[in-house]
């Protein structure tokens, strides 16, 4: 299960990154975050860039609802989902499964 956080503006989602992968994939929960891999080099943030599109992709929201909390520089990412409510955000990483 992922250890989601309610926050004043949406949802706080917790991801552990996996840049530069043979693929893009949500790949399940792992440790208590989202798993995520992208193709992108992790540099000049643009594997950040690339897990904040799948996100908004996997969540179904514009990419502008999704910000980078923490986690720049780190596997270890924490993910803001502007609007989102907890129950929807745990019903989406619930499907998702264990990595």
């Amino acid at each position: 299960m992922v250890d989601l956080r309610e926050h004043a503006r949406g949802v706080v989602l917790p991801v552990r990154a996996k840049a530069g992968a043979k693929r893009n994939a949500v790949l399940g929960v792992r440790g208590g975050a989202l798993l995520v891999s992208v193709t992108q080099a992790p540099e000049r943030g643009k594997a950040n860039q690339a897990i904040l599109k799948q996100l908004a992709e996997l969540f179904a929201v514009r990419a502008s609802e999704v910000e980078l909390l923490s986690g720049q520089t780190s596997p270890q990412k924490q993910f803001l989902l502007v609007g989102a409510s907890l129950a929807a955000v745990r019903r989406v990483t619930s499907a998702c499964g264990e990595a």
